[in-house]
């Protein structure tokens, strides 16, 4: 066999989709955990705490790469800051060093 590409499909790629494949077709019951929390009962209180559960992880995971790319953001503005205000001291020092020399 040749891909479209040119290099030779060896004999551990096609074994491994084999199992690949395989293991997609049997794991049916993966498909339905998406729909868990609608499918908790929500009339007795501990499947309501169980909904309630699958709401707040929900959030957190919605929420989660917000927040890390916001910190990212916060910690990149917060060091160019730091190093404009450190390139300014550089340079009013140089100034000042240049004029008292020409004194």
């Amino acid at each position: 066999m040749r891909q479209a590409f040119g290099r030779a499909i060896g004999q551990p790629q096609v074994v491994a989709a084999g199992i690949a494949a395989v293991l997609i077709l049997l794991a049916t019951d993966a498909f339905g955990c998406p729909n868990c929390k609608d499918a908790v009962n929500t009339s007795d209180p501990e499947g309501l705490n169980v909904a309630r559960g699958y709401f707040y992880s929900i959030l957190l995971m919605l929420a989660m790469p917000f927040t890390l790319a916001g910190s990212f953001g916060a910690y990149v503005w917060r060091e160019m800051r730091r190093q404009r205000a450190q390139t300014g001291a550089d340079e009013s020092m140089i100034a000042d060093l240049s004029e008292r020399q020409s004194s």
